[in-house]
């Protein structure tokens, strides 16, 4: 039980408690880093679980504006493009998100790397002054490890480039196709002005909106072409998020 006997009072600082206590042996520094990274693995997981929220959202979200769309020949294509511009809002959030998951991975891996390797793996030489130094500037001065854009595309390559592709699939589908105001059955159409016709919005012609949408996945597959990892554990394919 700790008595005020136990308190350090310094003289220059009344009513205050002393300097902090830092490890001044192994077991110490040992105990003090497993605090730490149970610390960062529980903040890593907490992002984690956010992704996978944001996730099942445009899941959700692409299932019910196509149940909508493709319930009958009659509904309207726009809603497909409502769904397109909901799924790309999700998708902004998630690559926020992202983000945020990215500083804490980098931080438990730099120590899974470094520490606990040469725990299971001894021949491994690392610099131990290099990665503790560079936890502890990370930890000074906190900062994203990864851009935006780079997060954008991360989560475009594992689950939002699918839900595009269904949403611009069943958007191909519903303007490829007339309706017959007699039978009010449908048909494929013949000509490029009718598929026009087909897909414009309002006073928008449909030469635009043809234009938008494949300019829209041309930037998709550019970024995600770009900022595409070929080596390393961040690689397509590799175990990452």
């Amino acid at each position: 039980m700790i008595t005020e006997k136990d308190i350090t009072i310094r003289p220059d600082s009344p009513g205050r408690s002393g300097p902090p206590i830092f490890p001044t042996n192994s077991v110490e520094f040992v105990n003090a880093l497993s605090h730490y990274y149970r610390g960062e693995m529980a903040r890593m997981m907490s992002w984690r679980d956010r992704l996978d929220r944001t996730t099942n959202w445009a899941i959700t979200g692409v299932g019910a504006m196509l149940s909508i769309s493709l319930s009958s020949p009659q509904s309207h294509h726009g809603v497909l493009l409502f769904a397109m511009v909901l799924i790309f809002l999700l998708l902004y959030i998630e690559s926020r998100r992202y983000r945020f998951f990215h500083v804490y991975r980098s931080r438990v891996r730099l120590i899974e790397r470094n520490y606990y390797v040469r725990i299971f793996a001894p021949r491994d030489i690392v610099d131990q002054a290099h990665w503790m130094s560079q936890l502890g500037e990370d930890l000074r001065l906190p900062r994203f490890t990864i851009t935006s854009t780079q997060a954008m595309a991360r989560r475009l390559r594992r689950n939002y480039f699918w839900l595009f592709l269904i949403l611009l699939l069943a958007w191909l589908l519903k303007t490829t196709t007339s309706v017959l105001q007699a039978s009010g059955s449908a048909q494929i159409v013949q000509s490029t002005s009718e598929l026009c016709k087909n897909a414009a919005i309002g006073y928008l012609p449909g030469w635009v909106v043809l234009i938008l949408i494949l300019s829209f996945y041309g930037w998709i597959v550019y970024i995600m072409l770009k900022h595409r990892e070929t080596s390393g554990e961040l690689a397509y394919g590799e175990v990452h998020v």
